[in-house]
């Protein structure tokens, strides 16, 4: 079993005893049935100050959560994938307001869905910045505030495993835009593109890309788009509310199951599996991890792109990157109905712009995103600081994720 070393927190401008605070809340998710498992872990200045388990990541087999608990991280994988699209950036292999239909072509005949229900050319080319910043005019399937949602329904472009990457971004291109590129902030399969669009330019499969360029390098052992079978006894139990990316599933439906309080265990597998690597790869979910190796990934970002002597990336680019790309009137994005005053959005991650408005501790200029299943990670460059919190609960109203914030913040004493 993994075990983490620990640097006492007083060394790190943090102290032990309001770090452990953290225990009594987690746990009382877990005691209450909310949440079956849960995985922390906070760094300051390179050095874990707090990690700790709580309950189980199989309650019905009675295995704990543990250090080394591989978990599907879903959306989590977007910023990894945005990531090495901008490897390939500062190669010059692009730039950022190239159309996607340059390495693309089929998205340059691809229209958009007017609100009077007729389709018409983009007024402007979709660009390659649109993509990591939600800005395409591409949708999600489970999204019901377009018919460009059902349309993806009606195309399995979420829930089909067996499709390649390439396949699913082929079909998707047929599909017509929810709205104009760049005239709103609307949550996407965005970088789901944008992986496409490394295989393109870099002329290899995106988990060869990922595995040569990012998780070798920062020794991601556990990271990658499967598992395999002497690993899978570590791997976390699905709870919660049912499948998101399920066969005609919706947001109306998911909010009906929460209502009613459902919240049991699934078997994702059909939508998720661990099997198919080399087929069921994607950019905004698929990626199967571990507290530990994301916070590898998320200290790279922080430590500027260095890791272990190698430099994956530039501090400029990283700069870029994690810099409010949204114009005001784009602000703040909305996801399912839910507005998020406070943040902005760069390539790849949300980004703080305004303390106050965020209703919680925090730092300009701090970034970060979730999966589906509760997984959430932020950077926080002004404090030195990365926060990590795993779980496997598809979606719903809880926000561990916040408390964790609140619980980390109160606790930095320099």
């Amino acid at each position: 079993m993994t075990t983490i070393d620990l640097t006492d927190p007083a060394q790190a401008g943090m102290s032990a005893d309001r770090l452990a605070r953290i225990g009594p809340v987690m746990q009382a998710y877990v005691d209450s049935g909310e949440l079956a498992g849960i995985s922390t872990m906070v760094t300051r200045g390179g050095q874990t100050v707090h990690a700790e388990t709580f309950g189980h990541r199989d309650r019905e087999a009675g295995l704990p959560m543990t250090a080394d608990t591989i978990f599907r991280i879903y959306s989590m994988t977007k910023p990894i994938v945005s990531t090495a699209l901008m490897m390939l950036q500062e190669e010059a292999a692009f730039q950022l307001n190239d159309p996607v239909a340059t390495y693309l072509p089929a998205f340059g005949a691809t229209q958009v869905l007017d609100a009077d229900g007729s389709l018409v050319a983009q007024a402007r080319p979709m660009e390659v910045r649109d993509l990591l910043m939600h800005t395409s005019g591409l949708t999600y399937d489970f999204m019901e505030d377009t018919p460009v949602g059902q349309m993806y329904r009606d195309a399995n472009i979420m829930h089909d495993p067996t499709r390649t990457l390439e396949q699913c971004i082929d079909a998707l291109a047929e599909i017509p835009l929810a709205s104009q590129p760049g005239a709103r902030w609307h949550y996407s399969v965005g970088i789901d593109v944008a992986a496409r669009l490394v295989e393109v330019l870099s002329g290899q499969p995106l988990g060869t890309f990922l595995r040569e360029r990012m998780f070798d390098p920062l020794g991601m052992t556990d990271t990658g788009f499967g598992v395999p079978d002497s690993k899978l006894d570590r791997l976390s139990a699905m709870y919660g509310l049912p499948d998101l990316i399920g066969q005609n599933y919706s947001g109306t439906a998911l909010v009906k199951a929460a209502l009613s309080g459902f919240n049991e265990r699934s078997d994702v597998s059909a939508t998720y599996p661990t099997d198919t690597p080399d087929v069921f790869v994607r950019g905004g979910l698929g990626l199967f991890s571990t507290i530990g190796d994301y916070q590898k990934f998320a200290q790279m970002l922080l430590d500027n792109g260095a890791a272990g002597g190698q430099q994956l990336l530039g501090r400029k680019t990283l700069e870029l990157m994690h810099t409010n790309h949204l114009a005001d009137d784009l602000m703040p994005y909305e996801v399912l109905g839910r507005y998020t005053p406070g943040w902005g959005f760069g390539l790849g991650s949300r980004v703080m712009v305004d303390v106050t408005q965020n209703a919680g501790p925090g730092s300009i200029g701090e970034y970060g995103w979730a999966g589906a299943a509760k997984t959430y990670f932020w950077v926080d460059p002004a404090e030195q600081l990365v926060g990590l919190f795993m779980s496997q609960y598809m979606t719903g109203v809880q926000q561990p994720d916040r408390d964790l914030r609140s619980l980390v913040y109160q606790a930095i004493v320099d």
